[in-house]
């Protein structure tokens, strides 16, 4: 199967389709990530705080993959925010990947009571013009967060990687963001998993006879979403892979939509400070 591209404000083209490694530690990603790209998946999705950077490098050199065509995205941890402090970090990230060019590099989170991630931004927009990072994004922005990088930045965030699944499905934000030409990327696209025993998730599965992680990634890419799931169980990182043979009907689409709670799994973007 064949991964849609998305293309971004600045014309690079990012899979719609990524694997995320979050809470998978360093000591087995590598061996899970090569799952991965055995799977069909070419676009990987890590972090500085996740801690397993190094072994996603590792994954990247024994996949036999040519870099071109490998999209890889990692994120700015908290501690290191501030200009200085920022570029030093992303050059311990590539470091550890093993990269000369990092394919998405993503403020992690804005940490409004800091107020750090304006001058934060400034330092991925050197990145960027650099050539060092080929596009550049930020992590669970708000709108007043984003314009204020708009406003005080050289451009706009290409990404936007916040949480969003059925039970919290983002309409406004995702408007934000198509309104500014800033592409929406779901982190937990799956709920963390306490979403698929959902009675309309399990019946449209039935009618469609996928599984419920299915047919939620199929809504997240009938949205025009990017979705990053993560696994460590071979079988359900294939299976996640298989959405492209199928579609939800635009009354499945309804049905979906219509779980939505404004239900955050993770922390409020507004207050989380850590």
């Amino acid at each position: 199967m064949t991964v849609p591209d998305i293309t971004l404000n600045n014309g690079l083209r990012m899979p719609q389709l990524g694997f995320g490694v979050w809470k998978v530690p360093e000591e087995s990603v590598t061996e899970v990530v090569l799952e991965a790209f055995a799977a069909g998946y070419r676009s990987i999705d890590t972090a500085a705080a996740y801690g397993n950077e190094k072994g996603v490098g590792e994954a990247l050199r024994r996949s036999g993959l040519e870099r071109g065509d490998m999209f890889v995205t990692t994120k700015l941890a908290n501690p290191d925010q501030g200009y200085d402090s920022t570029l030093r970090a992303f050059d311990a990230s590539l470091e550890r990947l093993g990269l000369e060019v990092i394919d998405l590099y993503l403020v992690h989170w804005p940490l409004p009571r800091r107020d750090l991630y304006v001058s934060t931004w400034k330092a991925l927009e050197r990145l960027y013009a650099e050539g060092r990072a080929r596009a550049i994004g930020v992590c669970n922005f708000q709108p007043t967060h984003l314009e204020r990088v708009m406003e005080e930045g050289g451009i706009a965030p290409m990404v936007n990687q916040i949480e969003m699944h059925p039970r919290l499905a983002q309409k406004d934000m995702r408007e934000f963001d198509v309104a500014h030409n800033i592409v929406t990327e779901a982190w937990s696209p799956l709920g963390q998993g306490r979403l698929l025993d959902e009675d309309v998730i399990v019946e449209i599965a039935e009618e469609h006879e996928k599984t419920p992680a299915q047919v939620i990634l199929r809504w997240h890419m009938q949205l025009g979403n990017v979705a990053i799931p993560k696994s460590v169980t071979p079988e359900r990182i294939r299976t996640n892979f298989e959405i492209f043979d199928f579609e939800l009907s635009d009354e499945e689409m309804g049905r979906i939509d219509g779980l939505d709670e404004g239900h955050r799994f993770g922390p409020d973007p507004d207050t989380f400070d850590e």
